[in-house]
């Protein structure tokens, strides 16, 4: 596994890019999936963009950052959104909402290793009390 400042950069670089593309290019995000998407999907594709490129930015901030509890917080509630994602698409598609398994393996890869690796970094901090 990379060094916890690899880990970071590389998922900060992946949140960005993808909020990125989500804010300015929702149809683009939501035709990844499958979906014909309406102006309210768009919207709320923008509004997620939104939110991957604060998170992609705060982990981008702390990389280099010593063990803190902050870190280990921070660490920790990343670990939880990535495993709160994880069902949202498969449940998506078994409910017909995004048509193509293909539209789901990429997503639920990338959740499943990131929740495995903020969740063991978050078990690495060490801090004194």
């Amino acid at each position: 596994m990379p060094s916890r400042f690899w880990f970071l950069t590389i998922t900060s670089l992946i949140a960005i890019g993808v909020g990125g593309t989500a804010l300015i290019a929702p149809h683009l995000m939501l035709a990844s999936k499958g979906i014909v998407g309406n102006a309210a999907a768009q919207v709320w594709m923008q509004e997620v963009g939104v939110l991957l490129l604060a998170v992609g930015v705060i982990g981008w901030l702390v990389r280099s950052h010593q063990d803190s509890a902050t870190l280990r917080a921070l660490l920790w509630g990343n670990g939880l959104l990535q495993l709160a994602l994880l069902p949202i698409e498969v449940l998506a598609h078994l409910h017909g909402v995004i048509p193509h398994v293909a539209g789901i393996v990429p997503n639920t890869a990338l959740h499943a290793l990131l929740a495995v690796g903020f969740v063991n970094y978050a078990r690495a901090v060490r801090v004194g009390h």
